[in-house]
């Protein structure tokens, strides 16, 4: 069976991945969902959002990862040639440190777990362990297919590689621990990007969508839907590439958001519009 996915690289081309696979899939393609052992939730919830504050972003950061913490904003960004790791003052976008990939590398999503900054590349299939006062890299992990966003729940790591499932990962060994499949009633949701663990609820950017899904990361069962239309203005979005970037402050109850080759981040207050009865069947708005 030929089976074929879609990728854009770098946010302007397109890389088209096609071939006789045994299993009749690719990997970062959608995939039939099994049966899932939980019953889906009574309600969806929808939420737009009020804007509390708007900081400077660099605009050539192309950004694959973002966390807070202890007062700044960490952020991985992608490109061969430019991919990177940095430590950012919030009020002020200034990046206090860096530490670049070499271009044979595309950085993709990051997270900060245990004194480590743990992060991934796109399609090396290969992670970077960092010291976090540092950036001194301490070690590297393998994992196979795409590597795009990375969180953790204070036990295991979190990945996304671009498809409807999402990886759980053993912390210490890196190991695949489990499988969650990402679904809005029984269809999958595509293309799990960016991913923020916030109160319990995992949350994750959708990729070329300017919508949040809100996950429940036992079932994988999508709860509620962010929608982010409107954050830039007509001029900076002509300029900007595609939402992506969550950051969660825990300590003072913030969310920020961002883009890459966004010229602001923004933090923001989710304003709930309406819940509905779960769907049986539904696609993604």
């Amino acid at each position: 069976m030929q089976s074929c996915c879609i990728r854009r690289l770098g946010g302007r081309l397109f890389h088209l991945c096609s071939g006789l696979i045994a299993s009749g899939c690719c990997l970062t393609c959608a995939p039939v969902l099994p049966p899932s052992e939980y019953p889906p939730p009574d309600k969806i919830t929808f939420y737009g959002y009020e804007v509390v504050h708007a900081y400077p972003h660099d605009p050539a950061a192309f950004t694959q990862g973002l966390v807070y913490a202890d007062g700044f904003l960490y952020e991985g960004t992608g490109m061969h040639g430019a991919s990177s790791i940095r430590k950012v003052t919030l009020e002020t976008g200034e990046v206090l440190q860096k530490h670049s990939l070499a271009p044979a590398y595309f950085g993709e999503g990051i997270t900060l777990h245990g004194g480590r900054l743990i992060q991934l590349t796109w399609k090396s299939q290969t992670g970077f362990i960092y010291d976090l006062e540092t950036f001194q890299k301490t070690g590297d992990f393998a994992y196979l297919g795409e590597g795009w966003g990375l969180t953790h729940d204070g036990k295991k790591l979190i990945m996304s590689d671009g498809s409807a499932k999402v990886r759980l990962l053993d912390s210490d060994t890196f190991q695949q621990a489990g499988m969650l499949y990402i679904r809005f009633g029984d269809t999958p949701v595509k293309s799990i990007n960016e991913l923020e663990y916030v109160e319990g609820k995992l949350y994750a950017n959708i990729w070329r969508e300017d919508h949040i899904a809100v996950i429940d990361p036992d079932s994988g069962y999508v709860t509620g839907w962010i929608d982010l239309s409107g954050l830039l203005t007509t001029e900076e979005a002509r300029k900007a590439d595609v939402l992506n970037g969550i950051a969660w402050d825990a300590g003072g109850k913030r969310l920020f958001v961002t883009g890459k080759n966004w010229p602001k981040l923004f933090e923001i207050r989710l304003v709930e519009k309406r819940t509905e009865p779960y769907p049986v069947s539904k696609t993604q708005p």
